[in-house]
């Protein structure tokens, strides 16, 4: 077992914080994206609207460096790097800092959602390798896990779902408080809330990210559907009563917020994520999945509603949902070090300066 993080201040932040960059890889997983041009050009607008806001890195093997280096803006920089897949949420490292300014990263044992897809040797270096261009340090974890199955805070909780880190396919003969305990010691947190997740979900095993998001101390964004004619319609009913009543690790109970999921219409539904809590919160922004719902512009509208200082942008993602995952799935932020104290106010997107500002807000 490496350090714990905790002995020497680490922890995660939350989303909300400011970033340096974001760090995404580009679509390669043969029988999946292929060569798909859509989907390239997908994942080409989704870091391009990124890089509008905040520096991206793009990882990319190099039989793909031609095609990227078509598609991708000056406002992403191109790193060539051998990978398996594009979900850099996933088998990326979860970034920590501490009070003193440092910067420093964990990474879960990666297997590709319980060996759903071969190979993954590269993908499952992805987070070491990722962490070595940084230049920081690593904690290493046996457990098995991967980034979008937690949502937190930044100050002392994290949720996750039973579905997934409890899944045979991921951590057999690891209890829940082990599990639990695990996730703290590596997330630099002090209290697990556990939901029920997602077990119709047969990529992700249900992931955190998929049905819920921590967007401020205390408050919490749930996935709903409000049709009770669409089978989905209990994933929605069962999280949100898990989360009714819990109170986080500072003792505050959670307040409550909803976003209905994608709502499809014959000729539209895309197989795979519709989920617009898989969403990214870039500097000064939110990056919003589209599906061609009837529920887009309603997305969009709760977001304003709930971030009134961020720009809201809506990327068009069904050539990325096909594969299971939406914005979040695809995208990693590593956050802005150098200035002791939390919560932190979003700076300039080039990560030059920022500034403090009081506790509690977004």
């Amino acid at each position: 077992m490496s350090d714990d993080p905790r002995d020497f201040g680490f922890y995660m932040p939350a989303e909300w914080a400011p970033h340096k960059c974001c760090w995404m890889a580009w679509p390669s997983r043969q029988g999946m994206f292929g060569d798909n041009e859509a989907t390239a050009r997908a994942y080409a607008e989704v870091a391009n609207t990124i890089a509008r806001f905040e520096p991206v890195k793009m990882l990319v093997p190099p039989p793909k460096l031609e095609g990227a280096r078509a598609l991708l803006g000056p406002g992403v920089e191109i790193i060539e790097m051998m990978i398996d897949d594009s979900w850099t949420r996933d088998s990326g490292p979860n970034f920590l800092v501490n009070d003193a300014g440092e910067l420093a990263g964990s990474t879960f044992v990666f297997n590709a959602w319980g060996k759903k897809y071969h190979p993954y040797d590269q993908d499952a270096l992805m987070g070491k390798r990722i962490l070595d261009l940084a230049g920081v340090r690593r904690f290493a974890s046996e457990l098995v896990a991967e980034g979008g199955g937690v949502t937190v805070d930044g100050e002392g909780t994290v949720i996750t779902t039973e579905t997934c880190f409890l899944n045979p396919n991921r951590n057999p003969g690891w209890t829940k408080k082990e599990v639990g305990d695990e996730l703290c010691r590596m997330l630099g947190a002090e209290k697990v809330i556990w939901i029920p997740g997602d077990p119709t979900d047969p990529e992700t095993d249900g992931h955190a990210d998929g049905v819920v998001a921590f967007i401020e101390p205390g408050r919490v964004l749930v996935e709903i559907n409000s049709d009770r004619t669409d089978p989905h319609w209990h994933i929605g009913e069962i999280n949100r009563d898990a989360l009714i009543g819990q109170t986080d690790a500072r003792g505050r109970k959670l307040e409550l917020e909803f976003i209905e999921e994608g709502h499809y219409h014959p000729g539209v539904w895309n197989g795979g994520c519709s989920s617009y809590v898989n969403s990214y919160l870039a500097n000064g922004a939110v990056i919003v999945g589209g599906y061609g719902y009837d529920r887009d512009p309603q997305a969009v509208e709760v977001y304003e509603r709930l971030y009134p200082d961020r720009e809201i942008v809506q990327v068009q993602v069904n050539d990325i949902a096909v594969g299971g995952g939406g914005v979040h799935c695809i995208t990693q932020q590593q956050p802005r070090t150098g200035m002791t104290g939390r919560p932190w106010e979003p700076g300039p997107a080039d990560g030059s300066a920022y500034t403090r500002r009081p506790p509690g807000g977004i």
